[in-house]
């Protein structure tokens, strides 16, 4: 017996070690992987842990040498095709950036929308891949997010810290609050959200001048907040818009049309159904026209329709909808 343990004993312990070899080996090959705190200063030094951390960056891009993933670019000084580091790679891509799009582009600028909007600048040679890193399973924080830049803007550029946190520019703050309004929905995706929009709710809401009117018109939405958005989308006749009350109209013969009122005149009244349709209705032939405050036109399960994804994207998509400044309106 002890002759048997004596044996077996050596070679558990020299597959172990193979096991552990490999996982440190395997680590390695994908860039290494840094402990990140719970607590992530804005600095480079917090993006850099977030970099090799949380955000998974390091399954996909290199920094120089450091890591071998090549799925995207590399971020540090690296050969021919990458002659500059990220920092100061990112100050030429504004400039490309800012000529397509027409506007001012800092360096900063580019860095945030590229990690906010992976798909508007896609290099060369690469793929349309990235992960929106700030919803799940990633789920950077915006400050998080802001880490992540400065560390980026550390490599070789010029680090502004006012620029990234407390003095964005209009570009990279039209960004944070993409990046805020999706947190605050659960981490959904708002471009994802004007898709879901388009397809479910365009018919019947007007947003920004466009869609139906059989619903509110749901421009500057988010000003009232989250919990009214939810609730309007899972339950729909709790959060009833003024004017937008369900009517029920029993005509003498019996018949019943549901939907709001959109006409009221001296002999006839116009009935809009949730699908649209417009039904006029002689004031003589009715019978009984009543609200019904338990019942709204807008489809009672459309909740159940979206997955909770689409939900969450819907959610972050509404609450960009912000409320033009007066001197616009």
């Amino acid at each position: 017996m002890n002759v048997v343990v004596t044996r077996v004993f050596p070679f558990l312990l020299v597959v172990l070690g193979v096991y552990l070899w490999i996982g440190y080996s395997v680590t390695q090959l994908i860039g290494g992987g840094k402990r990140t705190s719970a607590a992530v200063d804005i600095s480079p030094e917090g993006g850099e842990a977030i970099y090799w951390g949380k955000g998974r960056c390091f399954t996909c891009h290199s920094v120089g040498g450091q890591g071998s993933a090549v799925r995207g670019p590399n971020h540090g000084q690296f050969g021919e095709k990458f002659p500059l580091p990220m920092g100061a790679r990112a100050v030429e891509r504004a400039k490309e950036r800012a000529e397509k799009e027409g506007t001012k582009f800092t360096a900063v600028d580019y860095i945030v929308e590229s990690l906010a909007s992976p798909g508007a600048y896609v290099v060369k040679g690469y793929k349309n891949e990235m992960a929106v890193v700030y919803a799940p399973p990633i789920s950077l924080s915006l400050k998080e997010i802001k880490a992540v830049t400065a560390y980026m803007m550390s490599l070789g550029g010029d680090l502004d810290m006012e620029a990234i946190d407390t003095a964005p520019s209009e570009v990279t703050q039209k960004f944070y609050s993409k990046i805020k309004a999706a947190a605050a929905a659960g981490g959904g995706d708002p471009g994802e959200g004007a898709v879901v929009f388009e397809d479910n709710c365009l018919d019947c809401h007007t947003l920004n001048g466009e869609g139906g009117e059989v619903g509110p018109d749901l421009s500057g939405i988010s000003a009232k907040g989250l919990k009214f958005i939810s609730e309007s989308i899972l339950r729909p006749a709790k959060s009833l818009t003024k004017g937008f009350e369900t009517y029920v109209v029993i005509d003498k013969e019996g018949r019943q049309t549901i939907g709001l009122k959109t006409r009221d005149e001296a002999g006839e009244i116009d009935i809009t159904k949730a699908n649209g349709d417009v039904v006029t209705i002689l004031k003589e032939n009715i019978k009984q026209i009543k609200t019904d405050e338990t019942k709204s036109v807008m489809p009672d399960d459309l909740a159940e329709a979206m997955t909770v994804k689409d939900y969450q994207d819907i959610l972050s998509f509404l609450m960009l909808q912000k409320p033009k400044p007066k001197a616009e309106q």
